[in-house]
Formats: C-alpha cells, structure tokens, sequence
C-alpha cells in the first residue's frame, strides 16, 4: 500500500534537512514523497537537490509561487498517486523511523478504516530532544469537533478517496483550514477513524497557528465562520473552552 507524504516548503533551509533525513529513514519505503515550495528564496530547494537521488525515485517536488501552507498542500494532494496520504511539516520530523510502517500496518489490517491519527511532540525549536508539551489524541472523539477539539493534524493519515468525497483544504481559513477539514471529513461524511498509541511528530514549537494574541484572535473569528459555514452545534463558549482545559494541564504540570 504505497503512502503519499506531502511536505510544503517556504524558505525552510533551517529545519528541512530534519524533516527529509526523518522521511529516508523509515523503514516503510513505499512511499511517494512529495515536497511543494512556494518559491523560496533560501537554500531550501539546495536542500531538496541534495537528497533527491537518495530517494531513488520516490521524491516529487514543484518550486512556484502559491497561496500559503494549504494552497501547497492542496498541490501535493492533488499530485498524490498513493492510496494513503500524509502530511509532514517542513519544520517537524518523524519521532521513530516505525511510524509509516505503523500507518501502513493499521489500514493493512483494517480495512473500513479510513482515517488514522497518533500523538504529536511538542519540541524545542533550538533543542529538539527538549519536549515542550504533548499533543495527544487519545480522548478525540468526532462531538469533541463541537468544543474545539481535533486529532493532531501532523499525525493525520487519511485514504486519498476521502479528499475525492470531502474536497481539498479551503484557502478561506489562512489559518483553521484544518480544522475545516476534519469537521468536512470527521463530522459530515463520518468517516472511520482509529486513533493510535504512538508518538508520530516531534513538532517544533512556534509554528503558524500556535503564538500571538492577534494569531487567536484569528484563529477564533475563522472558527466561529466555520462553525455557521458546516451549521455546526458549536458556540463561542465551546470553541474557547479548549483554551481553559490547556490553562488547566499547564498548571497542573
């Protein structure tokens, strides 16, 4: 069962060498690794040169202007030949060299399932072997959609024909387009979904959505549009208690 990886890039020279090392590294080689650059302007397409030919012909790259992170994922979608498609981070990395090979394993041995998710590590930007904090899905369920709630993104492995069913990010949300996604897969197609217990990313900490209070302002006012968009049975007060509950696991550790 062959798994598209998709990683867009812009100006990643810093961390990309992380991420593509992660990726040669799994011992599940039957991938179609995709790499989107919107164009940048740094060593970053050095970089994807440089390690071209160890992929042996598994790696695909496009380097041209886009709309952002999700224009480019919807890019390496749409370019996807694999039956499972995933997404890694230009500034995150595989937590183990197992994890395509649990990916693929798990929808190998289920096949209704549709959707697989893990946890996610938060790192230290600079020290990577520091954890921040833990992001788990554990406890996701598709109502917790309504408080806010969603499986980690990074660690999110979906069947290419659920993007054919449910369509691809929508640039309407710079930053929630996520979000948006599962409520379009999880909450109105109901699609299948199994959650793993393993660790998939370590995420650097600092990435687009997660600083600044202007950045949750945002956040907030795309996921309240998203929420009357999807006739969703959320409310503002659902929507920020999830802020409330990481308050909470802060103190209490």
């Amino acid at each position: 069962m062959k798994i598209s990886l998709i990683t867009a890039t812009y100006n990643s020279a810093e961390t990309l060498r992380d991420t593509m090392q992660s990726v040669l590294n799994q011992t599940f080689k039957d991938i179609d690794y995709i790499i989107v650059d919107g164009g940048s302007k740094d060593a970053t397409i050095g970089i994807v040169k440089e390690f071209e030919p160890k992929f042996e012909g598994r790696l695909r790259w496009v380097s041209e202007r886009d709309k952002g992170i999700y224009d480019a994922m919807n890019k390496g979608v749409r370019m996807a030949q694999g039956e499972i498609v995933g997404i890694l981070n230009s500034d995150d990395f595989f937590a183990s060299e197992k994890v395509l090979e649990t990916v693929n394993n798990a929808f190998t041995k289920n096949p209704t399932i549709e959707g697989v998710y893990a946890d996610v590590r938060y790192v230290d930007w600079n020290n990577t072997s520091k954890t921040v904090r833990m992001f788990s899905g554990k406890d996701f369920k598709r109502e917790k959609l309504c408080w806010g709630k969603m499986p980690p993104h990074p660690s999110f492995y979906v069947r290419r024909e659920c993007y054919d069913r449910c369509g691809l990010y929508s640039l309407d949300y710079p930053i929630c387009a996520d979000y948006d996604m599962f409520v379009k897969m999880i909450w109105e197609e109901n699609i299948s979904t199994m959650y793993i217990d393993d660790v998939f990313v370590n995420m650097r900490s600092g990435g687009t959505s997660s600083s600044g209070i202007k950045v949750h302002r945002k956040i907030m006012k795309e996921r309240m549009r998203c929420v009357r968009e999807h006739n969703l049975p959320s409310n503002f007060f659902k929507q920020t208690s999830r802020y409330f509950e990481k308050i909470f696991s802060l103190l209490k550790k």
